[in-house]
């Protein structure tokens, strides 16, 4: 019989909780196992490869129910795996050289562990159970079991305690899914995904719980030794990402230009906007202006529509733009718009596909098709509802989010954390689509240089508000942010071959370019959680720690163990640790670069192609020994799946400090395509502390020269700049055939000594509690003194207002959940745009008590702006923290508001 219990689901009547019972037989055929039940159900267990299996439960004991079939799991064999099955006595055993799955008989329950049957991966805490309607699995959670995954979740990607929604809103905020996979990994070493079509939602308490809106259980798990590997066998099976075209890594616009159209719902009198060919005129604007930019979406559906798109697409063409366009009602004209035309991608929008799961899933498999089937060009589409296996079609962004600093400040581990999932393709709106400012637009756009694709949205910004913000277009500012703008889209495309070659990496691996902190550090305990979130790797170089707040200084950046450069002063610093106080104005990007790094560069240009890249500049972090393979194909063309394409290798060995020889091998590019150059020139920028004694290229001697002057006038030698970012070597090899190898030695480079971080860490908020609070308006908004701890920027705590005024002072005191040596206080003013209740004179305390605070441990006064306040002091002892505000900033009125309170400090006993 079924074994069966009663839940309550809402008020209506229980529903009945069905599971297997107990297992009663096992069966095999080949690498497939049949499981019969007390119950009447069955489980199937397909291994697929030695490390990759599906485990399938039937309630009815039949598997002819399967949807998702073999929409997301695309390659399902990898060759006979050569399993083993064994009987435990309490469970059987299937054993592969990689995973150890235990059948529990009495009652039905799975636990994976790896080959040696003693390392657990996961276990089930109680039979996965289902209703007519949903179906669940719980699982035992490990003590410091950290999980990950769940598509382009929208905040912060360390899910352990969280409940996240594995479905389809489309309401684009904080803690919604954009575009939802189900599929998450943990730090056990295993991921699983939901073979389903289904919405759910999972729980990562514990236990953790797993449920999806069906009557079946249908799930993929891959066992990997890390994280890398996990992403490596789910894209196996899902995918692997997609290779864009060189230029999808240049920013692409959209906007409608055929606002004439009488069917068009926005509007008709929109200047330089009146028929699509109208778009070359914007094109013509961002060459005059000296900024990169490398293709335009002009169309955007909505009644919109387009006018003679041949001649829009042969203008852009002409200043070195490609064309794709935006849809709202289907690809009915896609074979001529790209055939024809001259279309190379696509943007499908909500009003078509905003159904989700299959429905956006097939709109996007239509428009690779409409791509590839009509022309040599690669898929470049766009979607706002993605699900597992998407990474292989397109590059999911955030739907129609709002330019503010609290949106970038969710954005950051959003698109992060998409990586976790194997999306290597996920972005964000530049300032969102809504409102924001040359400001926001400016930081915004600073740290999305640095992943690979990403877009600005025209048209439905604000209307100038502010001088230079028409359209959000980057060269439509006034300085300094038209400079700013210039100056990290130059950046991006001279990194082009780093940012490409990393593209090329995720299509090889699943591990993506824009990667988690957890990803290249995945035994480091802070990269583990979310006090990382806010930073970034972007390859495996560069560490991004972008600003998302009114401020010019950046706090809490965390170095990992190693040695890390600031990539505008050269600056090196020793981790592991905490990095606070870094100066960063509007025009700086918190920026910092891995010891080891070799990263390539092309000549400075603003669109792939304007020039042949007859220089390739090697900028070099000497440290040990370390390499970097350089990938390159036409980068348009589907030719590189057939095998055209090249690597080149350099590989760098240098002391681990001190002063020593570092020789820059590069071998012989193995691997060719069309427009490959037969030679080029190599520079190498190496940064180092002190002047080598000589250079050589193999056994030649190259010319030292005595100023960098003479130095851009030559055609080899070297040059060693002891003003430039703190020391930089600058070596200009000579030109070589691609298909031979030469090596460069510096002799007796002495190399930068880094400053060790020895700052303390954010304290984690999770268990933060207002102990309590002198006023708080809770009548006519939400002013509640927990919304200053709640991580949310866009939330504020606001004395009473509504009712009866509290006078000053105000007081907030805190319970940070356990006892730290607390050194530093920040309060981020609200950022709503209003401005009452700033705080300007104020009085920190420290205590192990509420009832005896003692004296304060800083008192000052801040200033009446909207940027963030931080307060460093003495470090103190304690479990409690209490802020009183004296004063109001402005003397406005008797109040006292905060957006955040923060602290940094180290735990003690």
């Amino acid at each position: 019989m079924l074994a069966t219990l009663f839940a309550v689901a809402g008020p209506a009547a229980a529903a009945r909780v069905t599971t297997a019972g107990n297992a009663t037989a096992v069966t095999r055929s080949g690498d497939t196992f049949t499981v019969a039940t007390s119950g009447g159900a069955a489980a199937r267990i397909q291994l697929a490869r030695a490390d990759i299996f599906r485990i399938w439960l039937s309630p009815n004991g039949a598997f002819t129910n399967d949807p998702a079939g073999s929409d997301l799991a695309v390659t399902t064999t990898f060759g006979s795996v050569g399993a083993t099955l064994s009987d435990a006595g309490t469970y059987w055993r299937i054993d592969t050289a990689a995973i150890a799955l235990r059948i529990n008989k009495t009652p039905l329950t799975f636990a994976l562990y790896r080959a040696d049957n003693t390392t657990l991966l996961w276990a089930e805490s109680q039979p996965t159970s289902w209703t007519t309607s949903q179906t669940t699995q719980y699982l035992n959670r490990g003590a410091d079991e950290q999980f990950y995954g769940t598509g382009l979740h929208l905040g912060e990607w360390a899910l352990r305690d969280k409940t996240v929604p594995v479905a389809v809103s489309n309401q684009w905020t904080e803690n919604s899914n954009a575009s939802p996979a189900p599929f998450y990994l943990s730090t056990n070493g295993y991921g699983a995904m939901r073979n389903t079509w289904a919405p759910g939602s999972y729980n990562f308490g514990a236990p953790t719980q797993l449920t999806h809106n069906e009557s079946r259980f249908d799930a993929w798990y891959f066992a990997g030794n890390s994280l890398k590997d996990v992403l490596n066998a789910y894209t196996d099976v899902t995918g692997k990402p997609f290779l864009a075209p060189i230029w999808g890594l240049e920013l692409g616009n959209a906007d409608c230009f055929n606002a004439s159209n009488p069917a068009y719902t926005g509007d008709h009198n929109r200047l330089r906007h009146q028929t699509t060919p109208d778009v070359v005129g914007y094109a013509t604007d961002a060459r005059a202006a000296d900024m990169p930019s490398g293709w335009f979406l002009p169309n955007d559906g909505y009644g919109c529509g387009y006018t003679d798109l041949p001649a829009a697409a042969a203008g852009l063409n002409d200043r070195g733009f490609h064309t794709g366009l935006w849809t709202s009602t289907g690809l009915n004209n896609i074979n001529w718009e790209v055939g024809t035309a001259g279309s190379r991608a696509v943007k499908t929008d909500v009003a078509w596909i905003g159904g989700g799961y299959k429905t956006a899933f097939t709109g996007v498999n239509q428009a690779v098709a409409g791509i590839e089937n009509n022309s040599d060009g690669r898929r470049f589409v766009w979607t706002v509802d993605g699900w597992a296996g998407t990474q292989r079609n397109a590059v999911v962004w955030t739907g129609d989010t709002h330019g503010s600093w609290d949106a970038m400040r969710w954005h950051v581990p959003s698109i992060a954390g998409a990586g976790l999932s194997g999306l290597n393709y996920a972005s964000g709106d530049v300032d969102g689509i809504y409102d924001g400012s040359p400001k926001t637009y400016v930081r915004d756009l600073q740290w999305k240089a640095f992943t690979p694709a990403f877009m600005t949205m025209s048209g439905w910004g604000a209307v100038n508000p502010s001088t230079g913000y028409n359209d959000k277009q980057p060269w439509r500012f006034a300085d300094p942010y038209l400079s700013i703008n210039r100056k990290y889209l130059q950046l991006k495309m001279r990194l082009m071959p780093y940012m490409y070659t990393m593209s090329r990496i995720a299509t090889d691996t699943g591990v993506p370019a824009t990667r988690a902190m957890v990803l290249e550090y995945p035994q480091d305990p802070v990269a583990r959680g979310n006090l990382t979130s806010s930073q970034f790797m972007a390859g495996d170089s560069f560490l991004v720690a972008p600003v998302v707040s009114d401020t010019s200084v950046r706090d809490g950046i965390y170095l990992p163990a190693g040695n890390w450069t600031d990539y505008w002063t050269g600056k090196t610093y020793t981790g592991p640790g905490w990095l606070n106080g870094y100066s960063a104005p509007l025009d700086t990007l918190p920026l910092f670069v891995k010891s080891g790094a070799v990263v390539p560069m092309w000549p400075q240009m603003n669109y792939t192609g304007q020039k042949p890249v007859s220089t390739l500049t090697y900028d070099v972090y000497p440290r040990g020994n370390s390499t970097f393979s350089l990938y390159e194909d036409d980068g348009t063309t589907r030719a590189y799946q057939g095998g055209a394409y090249s690597r080149q290798r350099v590989d760098v060995t240098a002391p681990n400090g001190g002063t020593g020889d570092v020789t820059l091998a590069v071998a012989a590019a193995n691997g060719s395509y069309a427009g490959q150059l037969a030679a080029r020139d190599y520079e190498f920028t190496v940064h180092a502390a002190g002047a080598p004694s000589g250079v050589t290229v193999g056994a030649s001697a190259l010319p030292g020269l005595t100023s960098k002057a003479a130095y851009d006038a030559a055609s080899t030698g070297w040059y060693f700049d002891a003003a430039d970012r703190s020391g930089t070597l600058w070596i200009k090899a000579g030109n070589h055939a691609v298909t031979s190898a030469f090596t460069v030695t510096a002799t007796g480079l002495t190399l930068p000594t880094g400053t060790p971080v020895t700052a303390n860490g954010p304290i984690p908020q999770a268990n933060w509690k207002v102990v309590s609070v002198d006023s708080q308006e809770t009548a006519a908004e939400n002013g509640a003194a927990t919304n200053a701890i709640d991580g949310n920027s866009a939330t504020i705590w606001h004395t009473q207002w509504s009712t009866t005024v509290t006078p000053l002072p105000h007081e907030i005191q805190l319970d940070l959940g356990a006892r730290y040596s607390v050194d530093s206080l920040t309060c981020l003013p609200r950022q709503d745009g209003g401005v009452n209740g700033r705080i300007g004179g104020y009085e920190i305390y420290v205590s192990d008590s509420t009832g005896n605070w003692g004296t304060p441990v800083a008192t000052g006064t801040f200033a009446d702006t909207a940027a963030a306040k931080t307060v460093n002091f003495t470090p103190k002892n304690g479990r409690y923290v209490r802020l009183r505000a004296l004063s109001e900033a402005g003397n406005r009125g008797p109040w006292t508001s905060a957006a955040e309170i923060t602290a940094t400090g180290t735990p003690v006993p």
